[in-house]
């Protein structure tokens, strides 16, 4: 491909990333007429639709996934190796991307990246709310925050927090009506306030634990989130039974407004992890922050 076809390549990857002309083109600092023109201009030229548009959305076509698939994670390598280049000699800098639920963004990344950015005016940092676990690479994000200790063999995992046990709490008013369940069986015959996650598509499984034996129930309800403040506020409000990180449900217990609910069963989680590609070569301003997000032991 010609050289000044590269600028193409960046375009495709912005609005693939947004799902939005009008985002990508404020991304990129440039018009969105003319981010359409480019890329027609690619499709024109490769013989190919590499983009789905509809009034209100626009997608990737088979043909466009399989050109990102390759080119995305050699943007990225070209990138990092730029950003080495220019940090050699000098002190961190460069913006750094991270995909995180607002749970772990409130409570450990911006806590402990707060204290440490002060001394690095440098580096920038972008944090993007995210429950659907994007794709990091893909997403040309530089970390990922989940409940998980690995993601596959391409990606570094490092502890950043301690175990989140979850608990299932509802409101005093909400056990008025109806007797708290003894069983995980018995959550079948409640309320019970869902979480969906986008990549996912179904509605989040409840995971229980109590010894040996481990149970996902598949619960039902009237309501709906994507976030777990959310899920919280509904408990709260008396609409069901919600299953959620204990931090965020033990203030409204130690005030009254939740009771806890099956607590025999709640389960741990070994905490949450930072992700990022194991192949790409980690910059000095990455390195700064892996290391004051690190877990101590």
């Amino acid at each position: 491909m010609a050289r000044e076809h590269y600028s193409d390549l960046l375009a495709l990857m912005a609005v693939a990333q947004e799902r939005s002309f009008t985002r990508a083109a404020a991304t990129l600092g440039m018009s969105q007429s003319m981010l359409s023109h480019t890329i027609r201009e690619m499709e024109a030229r490769l013989g190919v639709r590499l983009l789905t548009r509809t009034t209100r959305s626009v997608s990737v076509t088979e043909a466009g996934e399989r050109l990102l698939k390759v080119v995305v994670p050699r943007m990225r390598d070209i990138e990092a190796e730029l950003r080495s280049v220019a940090e050699s000699g000098s002190e961190p800098s460069g913006t750094i991307r991270f995909t995180a639920s607002d749970h772990a963004i409130d409570t450990l990344l911006w806590p402990k990246l707060a204290k440490v950015l002060p001394a690095y005016p440098k580096i920038r940092v972008e944090l993007s709310v995210d429950y659907a676990f994007s794709d990091i690479v893909q997403g040309r994000y530089d970390f990922g925050v989940q409940l998980a200790e690995e993601l596959g063999k391409d990606i570094a995992a490092v502890r950043i927090g301690p175990d989140l046990q979850f608990m299932i709490v509802a409101s005093p008013s909400y056990l008025s009506t109806r007797p708290a369940p003894t069983q995980p069986e018995d959550l079948l015959h409640h309320d019970c306030i869902n979480l969906r996650i986008a990549t996912q598509g179904n509605l989040c499984l409840w995971q229980l634990k109590r010894g040996q034996r481990e149970m996902n129930v598949d619960v039902g309800g009237s309501m709906i989130f994507n976030g777990f403040y959310q899920l919280v506020n509904a408990a709260v409000s008396g609409f069901g039974l919600a299953y959620v990180p204990e931090d965020l449900a033990r203030p409204h217990i130690e005030a009254g407004r939740l009771l806890p609910v099956l607590k025999p069963w709640w389960r741990k989680f070994p905490g949450y992890h930072l992700f990022y590609a194991r192949q790409r070569k980690t910059s000095r301003a990455m390195q700064v922050l892996i290391d004051a997000l690190r877990a101590k032991r």
